[in-house]
C-alpha cells in the first residue's frame, strides 16, 4: 500500500502537458514539430530543457517558421482577429510574413492602425488609473 502511494506521489510530481500544449509555450506551430514531439507528451522537465537549449529543429521553426497565428500577428503587428479578417488562416513562414509587410495590403494597413489605436487607448487607461491610485 505504501509502495502504491509513493509512486502516485512521484506520478504527480512529474507533471506533462499535451504536444499542443508545450508548442503553445513555445511558440511554434505544432504541425511542424517533430512526429516523437507531436506523438508524446512533455514533462515540464523536458519544456524547460527546449526553452533553455533549443535543437536544431526547433531553432529552425523559431526563425523560418511555419509560425502559429499568435506569432504571425505578432511579428505583422496585428491582433489574431485581424488576422482573421484579412483572410489569414493559416500559418505562415517568415518569408511570407516578411512578403506581406512589403506588399502592406489594405487590410493590414488597417489593422495595423486598428493594432495601434488599441494600445493607445491601453495605455491611456492604464495611467488614469495609476493617477487615480496615486490621488
Amino acid at each position: 500500500m505504501l509502495d502504491t502511494l509513493d509512486r502516485m506521489t512521484s506520478h504527480q510530481n512529474t507533471q506533462t502537458m499535451k504536444p499542443a500544449t508545450a508548442a503553445k509555450k513555445l511558440g511554434v506551430y505544432l504541425e511542424a514539430t517533430p512526429a516523437e514531439f507531436r506523438e508524446g507528451v512533455v514533462s515540464r522537465a523536458e519544456l524547460a530543457a527546449l526553452q533553455a537549449e533549443p535543437p536544431a529543429w526547433l531553432q529552425e521553426l523559431r526563425r523560418n517558421g511555419p509560425h502559429p497565428r499568435p506569432v504571425v500577428a505578432a511579428k505583422l503587428g496585428v491582433s489574431i482577429s485581424g488576422l482573421a479578417r484579412g483572410g489569414v488562416t493559416e500559418a505562415l513562414t517568415t518569408e511570407q510574413i516578411e512578403a506581406l509587410k512589403q506588399d502592406s495590403p489594405e487590410w493590414l494597413r488597417k489593422e495595423r492602425a486598428t493594432q495601434a489605436e488599441v494600445r493607445k487607448e491601453a495605455a491611456r487607461v492604464k495611467d488614469k488609473q495609476a493617477e487615480r491610485a496615486s490621488g
